[in-house]
């Protein structure tokens, strides 16, 4: 019942806002269960009043009576019905959106430790087994608990001796449905962990599904795939194992109680102590009962697949980013950008080991090095998608933690090697996280070299880009990035092998637009092409972890060994 009680405390923030619609909901649990028990109580005066005492007027006003109450029952099912469908549909719609929420401003440590399909089972599979909790299970068990109590009252006002045979057999059945429920509950925490697997699979196959035939390894997907499906079926057929348990183990408890009160009742009835209608109107409502609690019983179960997708969701949410921002406004006017003696580790394996470097405005700074030196992850320290784990990264004189996120990343453009195309206009591309100005737009396109193209399609800056940029080539794709970069107008700018994917002539292009736009910014430039970097003001050679060069290429040539094997193994 812990879980219950914990996800009624996730929930009891929204239950104000639907009060009336909760209002509507009671009313209906009242109206189906008043209904129900009224129809069981009838059969009494149907034998009683009309078959035994022979009341012909009552014959012709008991019909009427029995389709107003089931009218009344009907409306009562379909108001908590609807009712309870918005309320639940709603809420986990805003729950939903508290979980992305939260999981957006999470550090990148976060999503490079969980998968892509793991994180989209958990916010779309994990909530919907929420919602059904919610809109479902609750009410049903609320509606059913009403529906007990009514069937009760006309039970133990028909005969409290038979009541109390009837039902003393019910006590009996709480242990092993407890024990049931506590195996489903872990089945479901493994039925839902199968499902991010599988999530991730296939999104590991959409994603890569160019490598995946260039590779003819459809086959081997197909047979990765097939083994989690088939995990996923095994889990699920222990599932309904278990589920299907219940009711046949309620419907022989049921039976024993039934057989004692045919016996015990009967007696009665032949004895003249209970007329014919009365034990009639109690078996019926007997009958009644049974189905509520075996209900119950499989609703209990049910529940248990909503706690553990419950768990797994609040996991995420009670989660809370480590890099947080400061409260200092960033200058108007960045001067200098130093990096002092910093240090950095990704969990136990070093990657930065006591780097130092000053860039001060106007200047453009290569950063080059072999294979794992440690480029990308100073990249990373200055976006603050890490923190270093000893020493500073300072913007004039103040250090970038003292700076809010927002206010920091704001005045940082950040070009990758990898290119992030959305599925919208090229507009809304090249303006992403900014406010839309529409010249500022084509004067970024035609800065980034992107504008000629751009212009040559059919719908120009307002045509929709496909998925990842499908429609565009390699080469485009990457001019949009950098359009996008430009379009805020940042004081520092960082390409981390932005032109990889360029022709010579676009390079040149490219390239000498940053030399030009390096005249009022600073500029960070990773690349292995020499033409890039060989016009920078500075540039930094790191192996492994360290600087061991600083300077411009002659002097680099002349001085650093490490410089004159990238140089030579035209690794730059």
């Amino acid at each position: 019942m812990r879980g219950v009680i914990d996800i009624f405390k996730r929930f009891s923030p929204y239950f104000k806002d639907y009060i009336a619609q909760f209002g509507f909901v009671l009313l209906g649990m009242i109206m189906a269960s008043v209904g129900t028990a009224v129809s069981a109580y009838l059969v009494k005066p149907v034998l009683d009043k009309i078959f035994v005492e022979k009341n012909e007027d009552l014959l012709y006003l008991l019909p009427y009576a029995i389709i107003a109450i089931y009218f009344v029952k009907s409306l009562g099912t379909y108001l908590q019905a609807y009712f309870t469908a918005y309320i639940g549909q709603d809420m986990v719609k805003k729950f939903r959106h508290k979980l992305l929420d939260n999981l957006l401003f999470l550090d990148m440590s976060f999503f490079n430790k969980f998968r892509t399909g793991e994180l989209i089972s958990r916010n779309t599979n994990d909530i919907e087994r929420i919602r059904s909790i919610v809109s479902n299970i609750i009410p049903e068990l609320a509606r059913e608990l009403i529906t007990i109590i009514g069937l009760l009252a006309v039970v133990i006002y028909q005969s409290p001796l038979l009541a109390l045979f009837a039902l003393v057999i019910f006590p009996v059945a709480v242990y092993p449905l407890s024990l049931l429920a506590k195996k489903m509950k872990k089945i479901s925490r493994m039925s839902q962990e199968q499902t991010s697997d599988i999530s991730s699979v296939l999104s590991e196959i959409f994603s890569n599904i160019e490598i995946i035939k260039a590779n003819n390894a459809e086959n081997r997907e197909l047979d990765r795939f097939d083994k989690h499906n088939e995990n996923f079926f095994k889990l699920n057929l222990k599932s309904v194992k278990i589920n299907e348990l219940v009711s046949p183990m309620m419907e022989t408890l049921g039976s024993i109680g039934i057989a004692t009160v045919i016996i015990i009742g009967g007696k009665q009835v032949i004895d003249g102590g209970l007329s014919v209608g009365s034990f009639f109107s109690f078996l019926t409502a007997l009958f009644m009962l049974y189905t509520p609690i075996k209900r119950i019983s499989s609703l209990y179960n049910k529940m248990q697949d909503a706690v553990a997708a419950s768990e797994r969701t609040f996991e995420l949410l009670d989660l809370t980013p480590s890099i947080v921002g400061g409260s200092t406004k960033f200058p108007e006017v960045v001067n200098s950008l130093t990096v002092q003696d910093v240090h950095f580790a990704y969990e136990e394996i070093k990657v930065l080991n006591g780097i130092s470097l000053k860039a001060s405005k106007g200047q453009m700074i290569a950063i080059v090095g072999g294979s794992g030196g440690g480029k990308t992850s100073f990249i990373n320290l200055l976006m603050r998608f890490y923190d270093a784990n000893s020493g500073s990264i300072l913007i004039n004189e103040n250090d970038i933690c003292e700076f809010g996120l927002k206010d920091l990343r704001d005045h940082i453009g950040l070009v990758t090697q990898r290119v992030y195309i959305f599925n919208d206009t090229i507009a809304t591309n090249v303006a992403y996280g900014g406010e839309f100005d529409e010249q500022k737009v084509i004067k970024a396109l035609k800065l980034a070299n992107a504008y000629n193209f751009v212009s040559n399609l059919s719908e120009g800056i307002y045509t929709v880009l496909d998925e990842f940029g499908a429609n565009l080539s390699g080469g485009q794709r990457q001019r949009i990035a950098i359009a996008r970069a430009l379009y805020k107008n940042p004081q520092i700018l960082i390409f981390d092998e932005a032109t990889s994917a360029l022709d010579n002539e676009s390079e040149k292009e490219i390239t000498k637009a940053i030399e030009d736009l390096s005249k009022d910014k600073i500029i960070f430039v990773i690349a292995h092409r020499l033409s890039t970097i060989k016009n920078a003001d500075k540039i930094a050679v790191l192996d492994n972890g360290k600087i061991v060069g600083f300077g411009n290429d002659e002097s680099l040539e002349n001085e650093c060994l490490v410089y004159k094997k990238l140089k030579l193994g035209n690794l730059i």
